[in-house]
Parts: C-alpha cells; structure tokens; sequence
C-alpha cells in the first residue's frame, strides 16, 4: 500500500553586512529540525547576493540532511539494523595524500 507524507521546509535567509545567514527548519510531524547556513562575500569578489542566497541555503539544507542522516543512523541501531559505524567518514573533499 502506497503511503505519501509531507515534510515542509521553511527556508529564511537574512543578509546583513556582507554576510548571508540561512534557516531551515524541517517538521515531520514528531520532530523539528533546524539547519543554519552562512555565507561572507569576499571584500574583492563582486556583490552578487543572490549568490550568497545559495551558499547559505545550501549550507542550511546541508546541516539539516546530515541531521536527518545522523537520526537515521540511531534508528538503525536501535532496531539493530545498522551497519557498523565507520568513524572517520567524510562525505566529500580533499584527502591530504602526503600525509
């Protein structure tokens, strides 16, 4: 049987200064998560604040996944499902392959 449920996201975003400061905040119902997300615009980069409007949402959308994976995992291990916890990982970016 098929089931649906909605899950809003309410995103804000503040600029002040240079700096755009995002919140998003989830409720499922039972639980309410709140991400938060900023962005600085470089003093020699051009003003584009739209840009900075997608860096912090990004970064409030980030924050607020890995909160939903992080529950997740809980779960999982409550309900003895999880996999073993691998403790160094890291979802994206540079490794220092010299060191």
């Amino acid at each position: 049987m098929a089931k649906t449920v909605d899950w809003p996201v309410r995103l804000s975003l503040v600029e002040e200064d240079g700096t755009t400061t995002a919140r998003a905040v989830l409720d499922t119902g039972t639980t309410t998560f709140s991400g938060r997300g900023t962005a600085r615009c470089s003093p020699e980069d051009p003003d584009v604040p739209q840009i900075g409007d997608e860096i912090a949402a990004g970064r409030a959308l980030r924050d607020l996944a890995g909160q939903l994976l992080r529950m997740a995992d809980d779960d999982l291990q409550e309900v003895g499902a999880a996999p073993p916890r691998r403790e160094n990982r890291m979802a994206y970016g540079w490794t220092n392959a010299l060191g």
